[in-house]
């Protein structure tokens, strides 16, 4: 089976040793270089219709787009996902060969709601900030796709490379415990983790739904999390408000009924491994 990671950052290199090695990879990046995991490098712009008419003739049965913006700006956002998510939908649509599967990597960011309220995939989507918008604009546009497609919405991503929250918490910031403010993980090894069950199930013909909500099996507050990790490092936090956002608790019920089990099923786990990788 041929797979196309489209956007071949940190979470794409991890997906191939999850699964068999009767896959072949292709990563598809304007610079990409220093693939790992055998992942053959592709050079294109995923919004450059052109080049995507030329990779697809390549007849991928898989497509994986985990993109990451230039910047944290309402273009930055506009380009990487809005008009990537366009221009993709137009290659597809046209491709002689057309994947079975394309997943499109989201965010919980999608989500408005706020006082510590559960969301789940039939939540409603009211996204406050422009990031929002462009990720959840992107998603209807893979929605609408003539082939099987699953968007994946992703909560905060930790892990190794991305440890803001440690950073943090080593520099004695810490939060207090109302009003409170909850945050909802997951492990970057978890995010490779499921993306390759999606598809597993696929090959084996699992009905897959459209969407679904990924973060691990427990929301804590942001007083708790800073708490715990300060205990573990050793060293104290001063309790600093930060700006209020949105503060919800995210389900994944839904990706647990379909088989997923997580590596790392909450953030205690998480955080040890992660802290003692970086011992090493």
């Amino acid at each position: 089976m041929k797979i196309l990671l489209a956007g071949s950052g940190d979470i794409a290199q991890r997906i191939p040793p999850k699964l068999s090695d009767q896959h072949q990879f292709f990563g598809l990046k304007r610079q990409p270089i220093n693939l790992s995991n055998g992942i053959t490098p592709l050079v294109g712009d995923l919004t450059d219709v052109a080049c995507l008419d030329r990779i697809f003739r390549e007849g991928f049965d898989v497509v994986v787009a985990t993109l990451t913006p230039d910047s944290a700006t309402e273009e930055g956002y506009q380009k990487a996902y809005i008009d990537s998510a366009a221009a993709l939908s137009l290659a597809i649509n046209t491709a002689d060969h057309k994947p079975k599967l394309v997943i499109w990597v989201s965010s919980t960011s999608v989500y408005g709601q706020s006082s510590g309220s559960w969301v789940n995939e039939d939540s409603s989507a009211n996204p406050a900030s422009f990031s929002g918008r462009a990720l959840l604009q992107a998603e209807q546009h893979i929605a609408s796709l003539p082939c099987t497609t699953v968007v994946v919405r992703f909560s905060g991503i930790y892990g190794p490379g991305r440890t803001r929250m440690l950073d943090q918490v080593l520099a004695g910031v810490g939060r207090p415990a109302q009003p409170e403010h909850w945050s909802n993980r997951i492990h970057s090894e978890d995010c490779a983790g499921v993306i390759a069950h999606l598809i597993r199930m696929n090959e084996q013909q699992a009905p897959l739904s459209k969407l679904y909500l990924a973060t691990d099996c427990e929301p804590v507050t942001q007083h708790e999390l800073r708490g715990w990790l300060a205990t573990r490092l050793n060293v104290s936090v001063v309790e600093e408000h930060a700006t209020p956002r949105s503060s919800r608790r995210c389900s994944n019920k839904k990706l647990l009924d379909s088989g997923y089990r997580f590596i790392f099923p909450t953030y205690r786990e998480g955080y040890l491994a992660l802290m003692e990788q970086l011992k090493e």
